[in-house]
């Protein structure tokens, strides 16, 4: 399967009056661009950075927000159903699909922010009027509690979808933990992706409630080659070893589910690790750059292994210096986290910065908003997060992981699918 460039479906286009349109900037509609390929279809990408695309296409086999080019923005939430009404559960998916479909197109949603009945409230709360799509994604997931006895679905919960041990090292925060549902949304400007968020929770009202949410920005890995590496909180270079979309290969064996894999509902799907890891900014700041790049495994500079290279360099764990001992240590991070300690095991990362102001110790309250996709994360996060937890110095030292949740991504909607009250929507597999 190849990449492509394909304008973004006319009738989803079409679907709602456009934010721009209302502001009489059609030429931007126009000029508009979807990358198929990058988030949905056959799970590949152009080179084509999320910024230079107008919008990207809601349907393909892949949900959107995964292989997609990282976008610079995040808006995470997760909710908790208060219906226990399976055919509820199934209407809200309804209007989820429909309504991202609208956003990802740059479209409002129903009569717009300025139409509509006078005496009523608007269907779009208005906040992105006169902005572009911004290369929009929206990502839905399914937590371990869709899958209690309220909707009658607890055959069909997948093995993969574990509830998560609780790992060295953890303080977990109830505020940023679980969730029977998700919706991540990417975009290259912080209010389209707001915007999207809380026009969804909206449209949820008295079907599900936000349990948590977390924003993000800087994004803290790359997902095509086009991107250059991004740094952390940390200062360090950030995901050089991740998955990339051009890696086609790799991303099949490690992304998406196939049908040996258990539920037949999760083929075309993925797993999707989230994790809200702060930290201790005012300890690491005090340590000395030779620690630091000693507990990291690479130079603070160039991203470089300590065993020499540039940063794309594979690192060499057996190389000594004169004093005998190994230029990367077998407890930093680069040597805990790497693939081949894991039997080859690789993740797809797609984490943030993020800042929530200072704690009660005026302390600053930063770090990783870790996402990770992944076939299996008994195989491929699990095991990597019990090494960092009990031996990865920057782990024990100066992280502590404050949030943790485990999300069924399903696959994406068929191109020509059709939207709607009694219209497809993403998961029906799952409740057919």
């Amino acid at each position: 399967m190849t990449d492509a460039e394909v304008p973004v479906d006319d009738a989803a286009a079409r679907s709602g009056p456009s934010r721009r349109l209302v502001l009489g900037t059609a030429g931007a509609v126009a000029g508009g661009l979807a990358l198929a390929g990058g988030g949905f279809a056959a799970g590949r990408a152009t080179a084509a950075s999320a910024s230079q695309a107008d919008a990207y296409d809601f349907y393909g086999a892949h949900q959107s927000g995964i292989v997609t080019p990282q976008q610079d923005r995040l808006h995470f939430a997760a909710f908790d159903l208060t219906t226990d009404s399976k055919a509820r559960v199934v209407s809200l998916l309804r209007r989820w699909s429909e309504a991202a479909a609208r956003l990802m197109a740059g479209s409002e949603l129903g009569s717009g922010a300025a139409g509509g009945a006078y005496a009523a409230p608007p269907d779009d709360t208005g906040e992105a009027l006169g902005l572009p799509a911004s290369g929009l994604t929206l990502t839905f997931g399914f937590g371990p509690g869709l899958f209690d006895s309220r909707f009658g679905l607890g055959s069909k919960r997948p093995d993969q979808l574990i509830d998560l041990p609780h790992f060295s090292g953890d303080t977990l925060d109830p505020q940023f933990t679980g969730g029977d549902l998700c919706i991540q949304a990417c975009a290259n400007d912080p209010q389209v992706a707001v915007h999207a968020i809380r026009n969804l929770s909206r449209l949820a009202f008295g079907d599900a409630a936000i349990r948590w949410a977390q924003l993000g920005f800087g994004r803290t890995s790359s997902t095509t080659r086009a991107q250059d590496t991004p740094r952390n909180f940390m200062g360090f270079k950030d995901g050089t070893a991740n998955l990339r979309a051009e890696d086609t290969d790799l991303v099949d064996r490690w992304v998406w589910a196939e049908p040996g894999d258990g539920q037949e509902w999760m083929t075309g799907g993925s797993y999707l690790v989230a994790r809200r890891i702060r930290i201790l900014a005012e300890i690491w700041d005090r340590t000395s750059l030779q620690e630091q790049e000693a507990t990291v495994g690479r130079t603070k500079g160039s991203g470089a292994p300590l065993s020499g290279g540039s940063e794309f360099t594979e690192p060499d764990f057996s190389l000594k210096g004169r004093d005998g001992e190994a230029l990367i240590r077998p407890d930093s991070h680069v040597a805990l986290a790497h693939p081949s300690a894991h039997g080859g095991a690789m993740m797809l990362r797609r984490g943030y910065n993020f800042t929530d102001g200072a704690d009660s110790l005026g302390r600053l309250d930063a770090g990783l908003f870790f996402l990770a996709y992944v076939r299996d994360p008994r195989e491929q996060f699990v095991p990597v997060q019990n090494a960092l937890s009990s031996s990865d110095v920057m782990t024990v030292e100066y992280l502590r992981t404050t949030g943790s949740a485990l999300f069924a991504v399903p696959r994406g909607l068929a191109p020509g699918s059709v939207l709607g009250s009694e219209g497809a929507y993403v998961g029906q597999e799952l409740f057919a």
